[in-house]
């Protein structure tokens, strides 16, 4: 008797049997075959078609690379500057004013009774005292020093040139007490060509020192024993610190003349 459930008799599809999954695999099976309808046995014509696999992603479009834009041309080397003109250069500073103090004390009570006006000033300049007097008055005041005020030592005789200045040199004698323990300086102005007076007969040490002085600057002085250079050699022209001759044209004449060869620089 037919089954009411199925009037036609046809044969109930089969359910496909489940199959499980091999234990560890992480990529999907393979999709199952459709069953065959229902109606009649499973034929060739009635096989569920193949299943088409997906077809691959096409590759994604090349796009042109953007053409690198041309390196700018190198540009062209300046002209080179015109060198600038040197500087002038400044002009000399004038020479620091030399400021003095008044000397004062019994010392120059004495010297002012003693020779009076022949003594022109009397200054101190950073603790040096100094006094400025005739040139024909030095002698006699280095003379009352050493008898009368105990400044025995003649320490040196030096001078300085001022070429501008009508008595262009500057002498200057150094005197010290051993008793006072105390210097002071004479001062006293000669024209080119005067003579001073010699000190040798106060201080023997002037018979160096008065020759020092004329080697250096040419100012002699009267009365001295041996009136000749003590530093330059023999045949030197000129004297090397006045300031109207320059040393390097004395030292090379005197090299050519003497030794032969051209600078001795």
């Amino acid at each position: 008797m037919p089954d009411e459930a199925n009037p036609g008799g046809a044969p109930e599809p089969q359910k496909p049997e489940e199959t499980s999954a091999p234990k560890g695999a992480g990529e999907p099976s393979a999709p199952q075959a459709a069953p065959p309808p229902a109606g009649g046995p499973e034929s060739p014509s009635a096989a569920a078609p193949p299943v088409e696999k997906p077809a691959q992603e096409s590759a994604a479009p090349t796009v042109p690379a953007e053409p690198k834009p041309a390196a700018p041309a190198a540009a062209k080397p300046a002209a080179p500057a015109a060198a600038a003109k040197p500087a002038a250069p400044p002009a000399p500073k004038a020479p620091p004013v030399m400021q003095t103090t008044p000397w004062e004390g019994e010392l120059v009570e004495d010297l002012k009774e003693e020779f009076g006006d022949k003594i022109k000033d009397y200054s101190t300049y950073v603790g040096q005292s100094f006094l400025v007097a005739d040139v024909a008055a030095v002698i006699p005041i280095i003379d009352y020093l050493k008898i009368e005020q105990g400044f025995d030592y003649l320490v040196d005789i030096t001078a300085v040139d001022y070429p501008e200045k009508p008595e262009r040199f500057e002498l200057v004698w150094i005197l010290y007490s051993f008793d006072r323990n105390e210097r002071i300086r004479i001062k006293a102005r000669v024209k080119d060509g005067q003579k001073a007076a010699t000190c040798f007969g106060v201080h023997l040490t002037a018979d160096w020192l008065e020759r020092e002085v004329y080697d250096m600057f040419g100012i002699e002085f009267e009365g001295h024993p041996n009136m000749t250079r003590i530093l330059m050699p023999d045949g030197w022209s000129g004297f090397p610190l006045r300031k109207d001759k320059s040393i390097v044209d004395m030292d090379n004449r005197w090299v050519r003349e003497n030794i032969g060869i051209e600078s001795g620089q």
